[in-house]
């Protein structure tokens, strides 16, 4: 395999008639969301970064997108440890990479 993992992300939620509604309104905000990482990592606004991953932290696991909570906690738990910045890239890197593959709906079979 090469490159970077793209299977899209699918939250089982989906399959609930009266929640795929708030799933996809999720999934529509994704790129704010990815865009506000982005822009505090830039900046090494290491604080506002913080923020943003608890955020998504905690949405992403509500929402049924249980794999980008894990990631969200190694940006937040990498900055609160003051861990070099590299590694705090290295998981900004890996949670967009997580919070791209979101998708609304369910996968096809």
């Amino acid at each position: 395999m090469t490159g970077h993992e793209t299977q899209p992300l699918y939250s089982p939620l989906s399959a609930d008639p009266d929640l795929r509604e708030i799933v996809d309104l999720f999934v529509s905000e994704m790129p704010d969301r990815i865009a506000a990482v982005l822009k505090c990592a830039e900046a090494s606004d290491w604080e506002g970064l913080g923020r943003v991953a608890h955020q998504i932290k905690g949405a992403a696991g509500s929402y049924g997108f249980a794999p980008i909570t894990p990631a969200a906690a190694r940006v937040e738990d990498a900055i609160h440890e003051s861990s070099p910045e590299q590694e705090i890239r290295n998981a900004v890197e890996e949670l967009v990479q997580l919070c791209r593959q979101a998708r609304s709906g369910l996968p096809a079979d």
